[in-house]
């Protein structure tokens, strides 16, 4: 990473996790303090941290348990903001919300779950080198592995990610991925339309199609300790299908148009 003061912002989707409350708070916390204070030299340009806690429509009281674990914290590097959907409207929406608030530059995601260990996010930050704008985690990677992690998550996200890599580009092995380092531009230009487990795909392809570069971290995909995953399975995967499809007409389409904007030559004979 470059050598100069940075603000981070943590936006974390959170969706009756009030199990996963605890875990967040005091495994995520030491990080973001010793990462400020310079403790990892990988990564060691972070001044200061706004943590934003998204609840978008729990039912089983994770708000208040975020705000009874969060809202007294008081570090001079780092504030807080617990945000709350009144009705649950899904990881994307949650994810747009926390982008809106967001004014850091550089915007970490990651899972309030600790499926991808908060002690990484050194490590995934130093990543973060020019002319990279994402960096994201991957399991997937021959250096990366997964832990225990139920076979049909594997099956979506692995099939996922092998047709986005014959769609858009073969270098990248994981496209599903939450745990993740924008530059605050990619996050404010790049539209994504889902409200759904989509949307963290949807935001990398636009961006990877739109000229940004990805980087990818290999690290360890563990299973969640407590609570039960959200995702929807056959919902998200007719989702991926249907954005895979608008790939491939996309893809076609500027080939299409590449072909007819080629100049076209006349032989001239005497």
């Amino acid at each position: 990473m470059e050598l100069m003061s940075l603000k981070l912002s943590v936006v974390v989707p959170c969706y009756n996790e009030a199990d996963n409350v605890d875990k967040l708070h005091d495994e995520m916390l030491p990080v973001m303090e010793a990462l400020v204070a310079g403790k990892f030299t990988e990564a060691s340009a972070i001044e200061s941290v706004e943590l934003l806690l998204v609840d978008d429509g729990s039912k089983d009281g994770t708000y208040d348990a975020l705000r009874g674990r969060f809202a007294n914290v008081n570090r001079s590097w780092l504030t807080i903001q617990i945000l709350q959907h009144a009705s649950n409207r899904g990881l994307g929406a949650a994810l747009r919300t926390g982008f809106e608030a967001a004014d850091g530059d550089i915007v970490i995601t990651t899972d309030s779950d600790g499926t991808y260990r908060f002690e990484e996010i050194p490590k995934l930050l130093a990543c973060l080198v020019w002319p990279a704008s994402i960096v994201t985690a991957s399991p997937y990677h021959p250096n990366g592995g997964v832990m225990n992690v139920p076979g049909y998550r594997l099956f979506l996200s692995r099939g996922s990610s092998f047709l986005y890599r014959i769609l858009v580009d073969w270098k990248v092995h994981c496209y599903t991925a939450l745990f993740r380092v924008y530059r605050c531009e990619v996050i404010k230009s790049m539209p994504f339309e889902s409200n759904g487990f989509l949307a963290g795909t949807e935001l990398m392809v636009n961006a990877m199609l739109q000229g940004y570069q990805v980087v990818e971290y290999p690290t360890i995909l563990h299973s969640r300790q407590n609570g039960v995953s959200k995702a929807k399975i056959m919902r998200t995967i007719r989702a991926h299908l249907k954005f895979q499809g608008e790939i491939l007409l996309r893809r076609l389409g500027i080939r299409s148009n590449q072909l007819h904007s080629q100049p076209q030559v006349s032989e001239v004979r005497a």
